[in-house]
């Protein structure tokens, strides 16, 4: 705290070496959510796998579209360390300018990222914060505060096309069941679905296991 109860102004080579440890900070937050995420999404495959030997294919379903909303939660964390990798790179091009001109400068590739970056939850609390410094040292400029920008993704995921579905069966089932990837001609109204011995009888996959298994990747992605 400085005289009369302000406070010293920062260096501009200190808050932008300050931002960039935030960003590392943040960024190896994301590696270890998507590394626990795949954790889980191997623990779902040996569950559908398990389904798929019982002929339960309406668990298959359940467990497949479980996967397939793990992956697209790592895409969007790999998308999110992406931006913040280019924030990260554009910091060091600030510390150069402010060894020449000894201020930092405005950015259009900080502003863009920054502006994606807040609507990811698992990081917008950081980089709403990180966003108010940079426009108060002139970096980037005012931001509309975007809150329900990390709505749509969750409304996609609970309808997935069924197409989608049917390939991730077929990738974890080894062609048991589902489609394959590349289908060239298609009776229209027909669904493709080889179906397991309906002879086969088994306990079904718990559904306690299954909640339980829900719940833990909802709160990986929360």
């Amino acid at each position: 705290m400085g005289l009369f109860g302000k406070s010293p102004e920062k260096n501009p080579k200190d808050m932008v070496q300050e931002w960039t440890h935030k960003l590392r900070k943040e960024g190896s937050q994301l590696d270890r959510q998507v590394r626990a995420i795949q954790r889980e999404e191997e623990k779902i495959k040996r569950s559908l796998k398990e389904a798929a030997k019982k002929g339960d294919k309406d668990v298959c379903k359940i467990l497949a579209r479980e996967i397939i909303r793990a992956r697209k939660t790592c895409n969007k964390l790999y998308t999110s360390k992406a931006h913040m990798n280019s924030v990260s790179l554009q910091m060091k091009n600030q510390l150069a300018t402010i060894r020449v001109a000894g201020s930092v400068s405005k950015s259009t590739e900080v502003m863009q990222a920054m502006q994606s970056l807040v609507k990811v939850p698992e990081v917008a609390a950081t980089m709403r914060e990180l966003s108010k410094e940079m426009m108060k040292a002139g970096i980037i400029e005012e931001m509309l505060d975007e809150t329900m920008g990390s709505m749509e993704d969750s409304e996609e995921v609970e309808d997935e096309a069924d197409e989608e579905v049917d390939k991730i069966l077929w990738e974890v089932t080894a062609g048991q069941l589902g489609t394959a990837p590349a289908v060239v001609t298609e009776t229209p109204g027909s669904t493709i679905v080889a179906s397991t011995s309906a002879e086969e009888e088994g306990e079904e996959v718990d559904d306690k296991e299954l909640e339980e298994m829900k719940m833990r990747l909802q709160s990986l992605r929360s």
